[in-house]
């Protein structure tokens, strides 16, 4: 179930984005009134506009739902699941010091100059 509404999640999102990207903005419209085909489109001189914005409501709506109904499954399924108080973290793994110190580097001891 949770897999499938996720998947729905994703389909929805993405033609979201691709009905906001299509809309043109409202400077488009003067250009469109000088003849530059807004007449000649498939939705028709308007219909584009009410339709991309109907879509886009709609989609909006259900991608809303979708996120409240996979938060409110997610919040299910925690505290149906796993008590996260309980999880232990790995233990640290001790590492063993050298048995002789080794010297970073060869160095003989300088006099300083008083």
């Amino acid at each position: 179930m949770f897999e499938v509404l996720i998947v729905v999640y994703i389909i929805v999102a993405v033609a979201l984005i691709g009905f906001i990207l299509i809309q043109q903005s409202k400077g488009a419209d003067m250009g469109a009134s000088f003849g530059s085909g807004g007449s000649g489109t498939v939705f028709g001189s308007s219909g584009a506009g009410n339709f991309l914005t109907k879509t886009t409501t709609v989609l909006a709506a259900v991608f809303f739902v979708l996120c409240i109904v996979l938060g409110s499954v997610t919040a299910k399924q925690k505290d149906e699941g796993q008590n996260w108080s309980d999880l232990e973290a790995p233990a640290a793994e001790t590492v063993a010091p050298a048995s002789e110190d080794i010297p970073a580097a060869e160095q003989t001891p300088t006099e300083i100059p008083q």
